[in-house]
């Protein structure tokens, strides 16, 4: 018998508005009006593109969900099994769908949610 276990934290983007459930970490696009007691933000204002020189090939999504990850594996967070991703456009949509898409240790952490 072949089974197998997704053990990735499921990243649930929500829509404008939306709120997240209760025991969720938030991943918010700055400016975020959200507050959670695992939260991290991100900014796609001045970022530069993905691995450009200065920067290396990781962008502030993938360092919002390390911080998050990081929090958790820590104690320094609540214990939370999912996440809340509050994009504000379009473009921070795609950039958290990207990051889990094609960064390795966000990718190895953190999976899309149906």
């Amino acid at each position: 018998m072949a089974w197998s276990v997704d053990a990735r934290i499921p990243v649930h983007i929500l829509a404008l508005g939306e709120a997240p459930a209760p025991g969720m970490a938030v991943l918010a696009e700055a400016p975020a009006e959200a507050s959670a007691p695992a939260m991290a933000v991100f900014s796609l204002e001045g970022a530069h593109v993905p691995a450009c020189a200065c920067c290396g090939a990781r962008g502030p999504v993938a360092e919002a969900l390390d911080r998050l990850f990081l929090g958790r594996v820590r104690g320094d967070f609540p214990w939370f099994t999912s996440i809340a991703a509050l994009p504000r456009s379009d473009a921070g949509a795609e950039a958290i769908r990207r990051t889990l898409r094609e960064d390795q240790a966000s990718s190895a952490r953190f999976r899309l949610a149906p």
